[in-house]
């Protein structure tokens, strides 16, 4: 998967993000000229030992020893986005669902392209698993990480079938 970056509060992971982003992809790491400015609202500081939960899970998870993760989320977004995340957090793994059922699932039927855009500003990769969502057809479709990525994720879960691993 290559090289993560992870960032918790007091209540729990708020990003997980993948080290190589696409051009224009949103992420929560900061800006270097933004440190300097005194009143920010968010400030960083490296904390091997408070993040070590969290990379313990994940470490179980790349090796097939964890299917679900038991620390505590801060999912910062609208609250149509939430909706969103916490149904992506619902698909079991090994399974996969379309962007259709998670627009039924958060009550709006035809809202497949906002449940789509809101999968594109979910911060939690992995944990919060956008990669479990495939097109209507079958296909695999847009992810933070790159397709190839998305694959190996529903590879290592066992969740590629037929026309998903074509």
């Amino acid at each position: 998967m290559g090289p993560l970056f992870l960032a918790a509060s007091d209540k729990g992971l708020v990003a997980l993000e993948f080290d190589a982003r696409l051009p224009g992809q949103q992420t929560i790491r900061p800006n270097p000229r933004d440190l300097r400015v005194e009143g920010k609202a968010i400030q960083f500081d490296e904390a091997p030992s408070a993040m070590q939960d969290y990379v313990s899970e994940l470490e179980e998870y790349f090796i097939g020893r964890r299917r679900e993760f038991t620390f505590a989320l801060d999912m910062r977004g609208t609250d149509f986005q939430v909706a969103c995340w916490r149904a992506l957090l619902a698909i079991p793994y090994g399974e996969t669902r379309t962007y259709a059922d998670i627009a039924r699932a958060v009550g709006r039927p035809q809202g497949f392209r906002a449940v789509g855009m809101a999968n594109n500003r979910n911060p939690i990769a992995i944990v919060v698993p956008c990669h479990r969502v495939i097109a209507s057809d079958g296909t695999l479709c847009g992810y933070g990480g790159g397709l190839d990525i998305k694959r190996k994720l529903l590879e290592l879960e066992g969740a590629l079938s037929g026309t998903l691993a074509a």
